[in-house]
This record gives structure tokens, sequence and C-alpha cells, in this order.
């Protein structure tokens, strides 16, 4: 009999990856029926995933009755938080705390999180406002305490953020504006098609005993320096490019008011002390290949997004 595996942001870029490379693996897609939680089981995406097999199940992550109804049976859950739906920390941390609370409740065997770091604690109080981070951090904490046998694969810096961020300058010429230098790493990754490829390692290492309870995936095909960066992008599509650091004061005038700590002080992370303080990708890569997988390269992304820019 199969096992369950209740996928969280089942229709959204996280959790729809993890989805797809599900069904599209020979031997996870024999191991587990999937459920997807949604909150439109009528929306294409949803409709879509149901001529596929998947279970469809309508359920609020706000709501703990309604999250334990939805992981009744689970095996394995995936959990995506969205801090952007309302950036209200408090709201994302409940909804986390939910999911945690009745998977221990339903015996689920391996919780697997998307988190990422405190930059708070990290940092040791000089960056305080990415609360996008912090409050992941405080939601594997939690998990980690319920005592659910759990994975955290922590998002890196999304290809398509990085892409949207180049602009057209009167010139002709693209350019990369950031307030870092041109030294940072960037740890780039392509969540619509790499998360779920990284959750399938993840799955299949734990079922293995070759990861440890509790242990990060950090979730990137590489570390980019801005340079880096443009000189690829230069390449595939044949656009003059040059990059620009600013001041943190430019840079915040930028962006909205109500989000430009927020954003300013998540790229100050990247630079000191890098977006997953300093550590190494070679493990998580390995995990990938082990499964015979491999993450999208920066240059792979722009090849398959040119029409974006043409």
């Amino acid at each position: 009999m199969s096992k369950l595996i209740t996928v969280s942001g089942a229709t959204g870029t996280q959790g729809g990856s993890v989805t797809k490379s599900i069904l599209a693996d020979p031997e996870l897609s024999k191991e587990f029926k999937i459920r997807a939680i949604t909150r439109d089981v009528m929306k294409p995406t949803a409709k879509k995933l149901a001529e596929q097999g998947v279970e469809l199940i309508n359920a609020d992550l706000n709501s703990k009755e309604s999250v334990s109804a939805a992981l009744k049976g689970s095996h394995t859950v995936y959990l995506v938080t969205n801090f952007w739906e309302t950036a209200n920390p408090a709201d994302e941390i409940r909804q986390g705390k939910n999911v945690a609370d009745a998977a221990k409740e339903a015996g689920v065997q391996h919780l697997i999180f998307s988190s990422l770091l405190n930059v708070t604690k990290t940092t040791n109080g000089r960056l305080t406002h990415v609360s996008h981070f912090d409050g992941k951090a405080e939601i594997e904490d939690y998990i980690k305490q319920s005592g659910v046998p759990c994975t955290f694969v922590l998002a890196g810096y999304y290809m398509s953020n990085c892409l949207g961020v180049l602009s057209e300058d009167d010139d002709g010429v693209y350019t990369l504006t950031y307030p870092v230098s041109a030294y940072a790493k960037f740890p780039l990754f392509d969540a619509g098609e790499d998360m779920g490829k990284f959750v399938a390692a993840a799955i299949k290492a734990h079922d293995s005993s070759t990861l440890p309870n509790g242990a990060h995936v950090l979730a990137a095909s590489a570390y980019y320096t801005p340079p880096e960066i443009l000189e690829t992008f230069a390449d595939v599509t044949g656009h003059a490019t040059r990059f620009v650091q600013v001041s943190p004061e430019q840079y915040k005038s930028f962006l909205p008011a109500q989000m430009a700590d927020e954003i300013l002080e998540n790229h100050l992370f990247i630079e000191d002390p890098g977006y997953f303080d300093g550590a190494d990708l070679e493990a998580s890569l390995k995990l990938l290949e082990d499964v015979g997988r491999k993450p999208t390269t920066w240059r792979e992304f722009l090849e398959r997004n040119k029409g974006t820019w043409q």
C-alpha cells in the first residue's frame, strides 16, 4: 500500500515543484500517493494535478482543525509558508506551528519544511528586519522541539528574482543594482524546477538513514558573484551589462517603504556573513548527485527564459 505524502502550496512555485518531482520519479511515484493542499480545488493548476492522480484537499493553514484534517493519514508532509501573503511574521509562524502540531498528532514520520536562517541571531542583532527569514527559523525551532522527524530545505536566492532586477538603461546596457560589493556570493536557485529535486533527494536520504534528523539541505546550484551573474547573462543574451553598487540609503529609495528595510537587510546579509552563513553547498549537491539529479545552472535558467528580455 502506498504511503501518503501531503504537500502544502501544491499549486505554487515550491509545492508545485515538489509534486511534479515526485510524480516524475519512478521510485517515489510508486512509494507515495500525493495529497495536495490548496485553497481552491477548482483552479486550473489544481485540476491538472487531479488529472495526474493527485488527491486535492481544501485547507487553511490558519486553522488547526483544517490542517489536522488535511494531514490525517500522512506519512510525509512538505510544508512551505508564504510570509509575503500578509507580510506579518505572526501569521506565518502561526501557520507553521499549526502544521507542526497537527503532524505530531497524526504521527507523521517525516516533516520537510522550507526554512531559512535566523538573520537576527546569525548577525548577533546587527540585522533585525529580515522577518521572512527569522519567522521560518522560529518555525524550524518549533518543529525540532515537537519531536516530529524532520528535514529543513533552505531555498537559495531565486533566479527569477535575480533576473527581475536586471533593467535595461537608456544606453541599452542591462544593469544589476545591489547594495553589496562585487564579491558578494548569491546562492542562485531555480525554485520552480529544483525545489522538488532537493526534496526528493531528502526523502530518499532520510528513508535510507543517510541524512541526520533535523538536517539542513541547502537548495542552490552554486554561489555566483554579481560579475559572474552578468558575465553569463551577457554570454547568453549578447547584451552589454554593468554592475552598480549603491549605498543602503539609495537602495531603500528604490523600494516600497513598507518593505525597504526587509529587502535591504536581506541583501546585506548576503554580503556578510552570507546567505547560508558561509556554508558550503557540496554536501547538499551530493544528495542530488546520489539520486541522479542535477540542479539548474544560471546559464540553463537564462537559456530557458530567453523570452523574458527579447
